[in-house]
């Protein structure tokens, strides 16, 4: 095993860039971070925390929905791990009952797998009007049921954030969700902004992929959008040049209020690592030109990793890359409830990743030390 003091061109420890910090590495740990001069190994690259994602339906040919299991879900997440995101959040959408109950069985089974953060349960609780990919004829308001599964995940210690529709569900049911810990995100709504911030004073503290599938901000109805940007509360966005234009990512990221915590989500697919097609609903979806389109030709989720994602955020969308690297590994950290992934000491160097000076993922540090020999 590799051990010894290694210095990388630079190090994002969660917040910022420095390029004068050593880290030492023992047993594949690094157990230790230092900016004093010290005798290092110069290693190539960006060293980052690895990227963690609160929104993954699929990968590597496996959707969530379609294999509800504890294999299932490590499946999903060696996927991405293969493009730098090692923690993710994977997620059931709008489904037959029995569909959400095995999903929470196993994200109870997979606990204990650090790659799994507990369960996104998107949907059934959500507007029929901007319910996108999601089948109507599973869409119901909020009920004991959901409830009930909700309170006895997070019973068995598991994380959880639910998406509904703030009209789907009662102020009280909010409040109830949000005691038991889990966090409430709004998403997938058409509701006013009236409703929207009578949520969030209930206990919603997310928002579900800004700008996508939720009412518009207009001049004299600011909708969802508007009182989500002005509430001061987390947000996910998606990145991908497909669901949201870069000019309205640019814009959300200057006109959110103080307090605001803006984070990418991937959406993603079983396409990625996986498959050009897959199932969902008994229709066949299919990745035409970077689009993931249904039957009806309504996005059906993206093909695309949080590495994709961070980039272009920098690339196209111009943001500064540390503000880019907190948007895919401290605020989604942080957000559910696990900061320390934003953390470079005491990590596995397994889960530390390397970038070059395009911001793509060379490979985990574990990697590039073996291939320098050092």
């Amino acid at each position: 095993m590799t051990e010894g003091w290694f210095k990388p061109d630079r190090v994002f420890d969660g917040q910022d860039i420095s390029d004068d910090m050593a880290v030492r590495v023992a047993d594949g740990m690094i157990v230790e971070t230092s900016r004093a001069p010290v005798p290092a190994t110069a290693v190539s690259g960006l060293l980052t925390p690895g990227f963690v994602d609160l929104q993954v339906n699929g990968g590597g040919s496996v959707l969530l929905n379609n294999t509800p299991t504890a294999e299932g879900m490590a499946q999903i997440a060696a996927a991405h791990r293969r493009f730098g995101t090692v923690a993710i959040l994977p997620t059931v959408i709008t489904d037959d009952p029995a569909v959400l109950a095995q999903a929470a069985a196993a994200a109870i089974a997979a606990r204990d797998n650090p790659d799994i953060l507990g369960l996104h349960i998107e949907g059934p609780h959500i507007s029929a009007a901007k319910r996108g990919t999601h089948r109507a004829a599973f869409i119901r308001p909020l009920d004991q049921v959901t409830l009930t599964i909700v309170s006895d995940l997070r019973k068995a210690g598991v994380a959880v954030m639910i998406t509904l529709a703030p009209e789907a569900a009662t102020l009280a049911q909010i409040a109830s969700l949000a005691e038991t810990g889990a966090i409430v995100s709004l998403g997938h709504t058409d509701a006013t902004a009236e409703q929207v911030e009578a949520a969030i004073k209930a206990g919603a503290r997310c928002a579900t992929h800004l700008f996508n599938a939720m009412s518009p901000m207009t001049s004299r109805a600011p909708g969802a959008v508007g009182a989500i940007l002005n509430a001061g509360i987390a947000f996910g966005m998606i990145c991908d040049g497909v669901h949201v234009d870069d000019r309205m990512l640019r814009l959300a990221l200057r006109a959110c209020a103080a307090g605001s915590a803006p984070f990418l989500v991937s959406d993603a697919m079983a396409t990625v690592g996986g498959e050009t097609q897959f199932t969902l609903y008994d229709q066949t979806i299919r990745l035409k030109e970077g689009r993931l389109v249904n039957a009806e030709g309504n996005l059906a989720g993206a093909h695309l990793t949080q590495a994709e994602g961070m980039s272009r955020m920098v690339h196209q969308v111009r943001l500064a890359l540390p503000d880019a690297l907190r948007m895919v590994v401290t605020t989604p950290a942080t957000l559910i409830g696990q900061p320390r992934l934003a953390h470079v000491s005491e990590r596995s160097t397994d889960d530390l990743m390397l970038l070059d000076t395009a911001n793509k993922v060379l490979g985990t540090m574990t990697q590039s030390l073996a291939r320098s020999n050092v």
